[in-house]
Order: structure tokens, then sequence, then C-alpha cells
């Protein structure tokens, strides 16, 4: 990510103050209306300009690069219209919420676009954003608001799930066990856990949601506590953890990579729709013929602070609606929050989301995210330790 000016807001001019009393004659008192008049004027026309919204988001955004895409126009682009206001859209280094944080005594943005299950409640706690529930969230699943954001400081704009990919060649090699795996088979299977590809999470929010799945699927589904025992069992076996989630890809799609990696279950649609359908498919982790997983919901929200309220809230409500949300499937491969919208028939190919038994609720938003820090710190251990 990198990060671009903010633009401010044109400054208030000066209150105008009344003359008072003078002796002086009328020549003085024609004089302090003139100026008053000419104030008056400057007023007018520093006002006359359009306010300026300035949104943080990430440089993918509807599937762009280097923070900027063709699909931007519809959303900024028909809003400025619409609303005769200047938006101006930046991808700031680090995570959006650690952005905000470092911001907090002077925000440098209104809107923030692309907080997460894990970071939105991290950016509420430290009470970075103002609530606002807009009316089109009445078109969303109040499971995606609880998920994310009980209190609506970061409203749902899309969801998808985690997913384990393997390719073609793996599935041959199981026998097509792999489509049902779960955790302890990378346990069981030392061959399985040295073709399993994982994201540091420390490092990568994709790691970072995959621990999480880890442990709720181990706290909740095996009602196991010691979590960690997994990671002591498989980090011998595993590849190194990529630090990123693109690194992490990449090496998957790549030539004599490893044959599954952490990625998410809509890309076997995005496959599909790109002329390599079937080179490789995703699962989650299943036990007694239950499909279990960790849902990634992305927020959008108020920055607090923000210099154009009323402008947010408007912002927040269009980017629930049809003719934003229509883009979202084949831009960010992930389902529009908006239920009413339709979905494209390539996601056939994808992981049926309906089969899936989230375990998002199990822990409240706010717990996982108090909680997070301190696993991260026993994963680090662990792979220490390992290696």
């Amino acid at each position: 990510m990198k990060e671009g000016p903010v633009v401010p807001s044109p400054s208030s001019p000066r209150r105008l103050r009344g003359p008072g009393r003078s002796r002086r004659g009328l020549l003085a008192i024609v004089a302090v209306v003139v100026v008053i008049v000419a104030g008056l004027g400057v007023y007018a026309v520093v006002n006359s300009e359009p306010a300026t919204l300035v949104i943080y988001t990430y440089p993918s955004l509807l599937g762009g690069a280097d923070c900027g895409a063709p699909a931007w126009a519809q959303v900024f682009g028909a809003f400025e219209s619409a609303h005769d206001v200047k938006i101006d859209v930046e991808c700031p280094a680090g995570t959006l919420a650690s952005t905000l944080l470092a911001q907090q005594n002077a925000p440098g943005a209104d809107l923030v676009i692309g907080l997460d299950e894990l970071t939105g409640p991290e950016a509420d706690a430290d009470h970075l954003l103002i609530p606002y529930a807009p009316p089109a969230l009445a078109n969303v699943s109040p499971a995606l608001v609880q998920e994310l954001s009980p209190d609506d400081a970061v409203v749902p704009y899309e969801w998808g799930y985690l997913g384990i990919d393997y390719n073609a060649s793996f599935a041959n090699a199981t026998h097509g066990a792999v489509q049902h795996a779960s955790f302890p088979d990378f346990v069981a299977n030392a061959s399985w856990a040295r073709q399993l590809l994982v994201e540091d999470p420390s490092q990568d929010i994709t790691g970072e949601e995959f621990l999480v799945w880890q442990i709720e699927f181990y706290e909740q589904v095996l009602h196991e506590s010691n979590w960690q025992a997994f990671w002591t069992a498989v980090f011998p076996n595993l590849p190194p953890p990529a630090p990123d989630w693109g690194t992490a890809f990449g090496e998957f799609t790549g030539p004599n990579g490893p044959q599954m990696v952490v990625s998410y279950t809509t890309d076997p649609a995005y496959a599909a729709a790109n002329g390599a359908a079937g080179q490789y498919n995703s699962t989650v982790a299943w036990w007694n013929g239950t499909a279990y997983g960790w849902r990634t919901i992305y927020g959008i929200g108020i920055v607090s602070g923000t210099r154009h309220l009323a402008l947010d809230e408007e912002f927040e409500n269009w980017f629930l609606s049809g003719t934003v949300q229509g883009l979202l499937p084949e831009t960010e491969w992930e389902y529009p929050a908006n239920s009413t919208t339709p979905i494209p028939s390539v996601f056939s190919a994808a992981v049926n989301p309906s089969t899936i038994v989230p375990l998002n609720n199990a822990t409240t938003p706010a717990e996982v995210a108090a909680s997070l820090p301190g696993w991260v710190n026993d994963w680090l251990e662990l792979a220490t330790g390992a290696g």
C-alpha cells in the first residue's frame, strides 16, 4: 500500500464581527460596510467549493492495483456527481486499523473501507469509529452484522469463507479425500502437512484468520482447549510460512509449488472465470459430516473526527446499494452483503456457502480482538521452537 496526500476540506472563513461604536464620520461607516460586504463575498466563494471526502481503503478494492480500478468511477465518481462532492481515495501503508490509531488525534480520513472481522472490532475498541446503521442495512443478514460489529461501527459490504485450496494432482493422489479435509488430517498425515502452505499470522491477515479458524475449530468442534497441539504436530512438516497471501497463492499456482494453500472458497469461481476451471478447488474443515468454516467479512466505517458526517452516512448507504454491490462478485470475488444482489452463475464453481457452518458465532468480535495478540504470540513461540 502507498499513502497519498490528504486533501483538507476548505477552511472556514473568519467570523464577521460587529462594527461596534465609532466616533468617526460617515466615510468610516461606509468603509466598514464595504469590508463586511466584501467579507460576505469571500464567504460565498469559499463555501461554493465542493466538500472533499477522504476515504482510506486497500489497493485492490474492486479489482484494482496500486490504489485504483476502472470500477472506481462507477462507485466514487457516481457519488461525486450525485452529491456535488469530491472524493479523495487513499491506500495508506500498513493496516487500515493501525493507520486510524496512529491518526487518532488528527484523523486524515472521513471513511474507511476494508476493515474486516478481526481489524474492525479492534478499531471499534479503540474508539476510532462512529456507529451508524444505514437504511440499506435492512437488506443485510443480521448474522453478518453480529459477526462483524454488533454496534454498527463497521457495516458489512461483502463476505466469504476462508478455505484450503488444493490442486487436481493432490485430489487424485488422495483419491478425493482432501475434499473433506479437517485439521486433524494434517496432524495424522505428514505427507498432507508437507503440501500445506500457510501465511504468517504475525504479518498477514489471511494468516490471522486461519489461526482463529483453527483455534475455534479445536475449541468449539473438537472441544479441545489445547489448540497449540495442532501446530506442535504440523510445524516440523509444513513449508516455511509465507509472508502474505499474494506470495502464498503465487507459489501454489506456480511450477513445483505446494499442492495446498490457505486461501478462499471462491477461488474456484475465479479460476473458472479465467479459463482455469478444475485446476484447483477449495474446502473447509469437516467433522462428522459437517463443514465448518471461518467467515471473512469486510466492512465500511465512519472515522471518528470526520468533517462530513451527513455525507459519510449517505456514502455508507450508497455502498450497500445495488449499483455498488453488483460490482463486488467479479471484482472482489466475494459475496455482496446486500442479499438482494444477484450472484453470477460462475459462482456455482465455488463451495456453496449455505453448506458451511460459520464458527464466528462461538466468540464475540470483541473477544476475538482481545485474544488475538496473545494467540499470535503463542503461534510465534511455537514456530520459533519448531525452527
